[in-house]
This record gives structure tokens, C-alpha cells and sequence, in this order.
């Protein structure tokens, strides 16, 4: 149950079901530990779709106006989160992790969590996550070449996860981010190095 996560530094590292990543800080070690519970209750898929729910509900200006206040109680907003997951027929896990922020007052923590819980995740199907920034929107042909590119840098098992942005201040041309590599092919990249060059020559 992830009320163990309260002791999840105590316990023995070989009970947690180790994630495919690791994830760093106070998110990263209850993400952590969710995944744990949710892999040996085989509820991974579940209690991904029941976070981004649960981060849709705190948005609310209704229900965040309580559990969101540093003056209230910590028991009117178990209250109030256990009102709202009943009512959306959340799984054990979610509604414990969920109590579990509340008593300690750690509900602003819940995107972080939310995050990170979505990196593991997206580790654990194999995603390869690719953000491609261009001055203006790729057309389909474009897209579909760029996607048939990047799938020939990735492993066996892995899947293409693409991302596209748009940004003007580019100019033109594009910039690669695909896992820790960085290709910046911008039109702006390249008037940049070409200033620098001539400012040297002079």
C-alpha cells in the first residue's frame, strides 16, 4: 500500500518493485513507491489515468480553495479529497497515496508526483520521448519523414514518443531534443555562429 511511503526510507530496498528509471527528489521518491504498490497490484496502466484525473480535480477552483490552504486542517481536507476520489471511484492506492499528502500537508507536491510517476511510466513502455521545435508547423509529409529519421536512432523495444512545437524565434530549420541528446539546426543557431565568426575576423 503506498501509506508505506511514509516508511519507504526505513524499509529494505529489495520489498520496492524497482522502477525502469530513477527519479529524483520528495516527487520522485513517492512516484516511486506508487509504482511499487500499483506494479505488484498490476495496476500501473490504472493509476496512471487515476493521477492526471486527480490533478484535473485539484485544479478545481472549488476543491482547491480548501485543500490547497495552508490554514486548513489537514482532517477537513482528507475530508474533502476522499469526497472528490469517491465520487470518481478511484482504486485503494490512489485514494491512500492521496490521504497520505493530505495528512502531511503535502498536496502542492501532487504535479511533481504526477510528473514523475508519467516519466516512470513512459520508461516502463519502452518511450523514447522527442521534442521537435520548428518556426512554423511541420506539414504531414515533413512529419512523416522527420518520424521514419528518428525511429532509425532508436533500440530494439524502444517506441518514438514525438513532441512538436512551434516557435518563430527560430527563424527556420529545426531543434532536436530525443532523450539526453540536443541537436539545435536552427536558422537563428546558425546566424548566431556566423556573427560570432565574423566578429572574430574583424
Amino acid at each position: 500500500q503506498v501509506r508505506q511511503l511514509s516508511t519507504t526510507a526505513a524499509r529494505p530496498v529489495s520489498k520496492l518493485v524497482k522502477p525502469p528509471i530513477q527519479v529524483y527528489g520528495l516527487e520522485g521518491r513517492y512516484a516511486t513507491a506508487l509504482y511499487s504498490a500499483a506494479s505488484k497490484q498490476k495496476k500501473l496502466e490504472q493509476v496512471e489515468k487515476e493521477l492526471t484525473r486527480v490533478w484535473s480535480l485539484l485544479k478545481d477552483p472549488k476543491l482547491s480553495s480548501v485543500v490547497m490552504n495552508p490554514h486548513t486542517k489537514s482532517s477537513v481536507k482528507q475530508k474533502a479529497v476522499n469526497d472528490a476520489l469517491a465520487r470518481e471511484k478511484m482504486s485503494p492506492i490512489t485514494v491512500n497515496l492521496m490521504n497520505l499528502l493530505a495528512e502531511n500537508g503535502r498536496l502542492r507536491y501532487t504535479p511533481g508526483i504526477v510528473s514523475a510517476f508519467g516519466k516512470i511510466m513512459s520508461a516502463f513502455r519502452g518511450e523514447v520521448v522527442c521534442t521537435v521545435t520548428t518556426a512554423q508547423p511541420l506539414d504531414e509529409a515533413n512529419l512523416s519523414e522527420l518520424k521514419s529519421v528518428l525511429n532509425g536512432f532508436l533500440a530494439k523495444g524502444e517506441v518514438l514518443k514525438l513532441e512538436t512545437k512551434t516557435d518563430p524565434s527560430i527563424l527556420g530549420g529545426m531543434i532536436v531534443n530525443i532523450g539526453e541528446k540536443y541537436v539545435d539546426m536552427s536558422t537563428r543557431s546558425k546566424i548566431q555562429k556566423l556573427t560570432k565568426i565574423m566578429r572574430e575576423t574583424v
